[in-house]
């Protein structure tokens, strides 16, 4: 679902290693939803800092953080024409330790479909990895390594819903290959909307003007309490450089989709089978396509409807609807109230399993 201009992103992602001719790799492109009200960024005192965070500096919080924070390298097979065709294509990003099984957490566009994936340590120490899952339409992935647990430190998932604009944050990763580097910003505006690899949208998302660049894609956003809030993912950028406009995965989306993918689950996602804009008149979720025999197509809801209402959640852009759908589980029904040609009307869902 997308609505509002068109705005080019990139992922803070991999950075690409050409071999046997093979280019460097390809920025993604996505859409952001410009949020209900405008934020001015300002950057934080290190008196604010210390007061917001009962005296922890963010050095404090980067002792107790960074050995929870990995860097990945990931090889892959390319294929190409010509008698020198195909060869391989290395990648670079970032993770965090999940838990002192080995899990870790990173973005699905850092992995891919997998190929041979090391993973480095705070202490240099590197260990091979298996992909255990990705969620390409989160951009999420878990991997999986066989380390002793004395350098698996895992870090603590922070409640998303509690953030607030201005709160400080640190970002930890491995941008251009620089690994065990921390930067830090503030909160800069909440409900942002993303577009994953997949197309989907990443709703709730968290922007920050922490500088992420490359390689800093799947390292952790981190409160001032050292629990991670979000997973660094996109930037805002017309030079392919920090613009200090950056996009995290918020960490309760991380908490539902890592979590079925270290129980071995197949990620599911609620699909309402529908793409909207927003609507002022009257407010809401402005109805720009209908899949043909999606749950939307089936309860007979047609194009230009606005739907106002999500049970007795109020509805007043696509955004409110994106975040309602994403709470939902596939085989849940909602009364939506909608308008149109002037009208009200009501109709129960029962949405679907989105596709892949």
């Amino acid at each position: 679902m997308t609505r509002g201009s068109r705005i080019a992103l990139t992922t803070a992602a991999a950075i690409a290693i050409a071999a046997l001719g093979v280019g460097a790799g390809a920025y993604l492109y996505s859409t952001v939803e410009p949020a209900s009200t405008t934020t001015t960024v300002v950057s934080p005192s290190a008196q604010a800092v210390a007061a917001e965070s009962g005296g922890l500096t963010i050095h404090d919080i980067y002792q107790q953080t960074h050995e929870a924070v990995v860097d990945l390298t990931v090889t892959s097979s390319t294929s190409g024409p010509g008698f020198f065709g195909g060869g391989s294509q290395q990648a670079e990003g970032s993770g965090f330790v999940y838990d002192d099984q080995g899990h870790i957490v990173t973005n699905q566009h850092v992995v891919g479909d997998g190929g041979s994936i090391k993973v480095t340590f705070w202490n240099g120490n590197t260990y091979d990895a298996s992909l255990v899952a990705t969620d390409p339409s989160t951009d999420l992935a878990v991997i999986k390594v066989d380390a002793p647990k004395s350098v698996l430190h895992p870090i603590q998932l922070g409640d998303s819903d509690n953030v607030q604009v201005g709160d400080t944050v640190i970002a930890i990763g491995s941008p251009f290959g620089l690994q065990d580097t921390v930067t830090s910003g503030i909160v800069s505006a909440l409900n942002r909307s993303m577009d994953s690899p997949s197309g989907y949208t990443i709703s709730n998302s968290i922007q920050t003007d922490a500088p992420i660049n490359h390689g800093n894609s799947g390292g952790p956003l981190i409160d001032m309490q050292g629990r991670v809030i979000g997973v660094n993912t996109q930037i805002q950028s017309d030079s392919g450089g920090s613009d200090g406009v950056g996009f995290a995965i918020p960490s309760n989306t991380v908490r539902s989709v890592v979590s079925q993918m270290v129980a071995g689950k197949t990620v599911q996602h609620a699909w309402f089978g529908i793409k909207v804009s927003d609507s002022s008149s009257p407010p809401g979720a402005l109805l720009a396509e209908i899949i043909s025999g999606g749950p939307a197509d089936k309860a007979g809801l047609k194009v230009n409807d606005v739907i106002t209402k999500l049970d007795s959640t109020a509805v007043g852009n696509g955004a409110d609807l994106s975040s309602v759908i994403d709470d939902k589980k596939p085989g849940d029904k909602l009364v939506v109230t909608y308008v149109r040609d002037g009208k009200t009307h009501t109709v129960t869902v029962t949405l679907g399993t989105r596709p892949s």
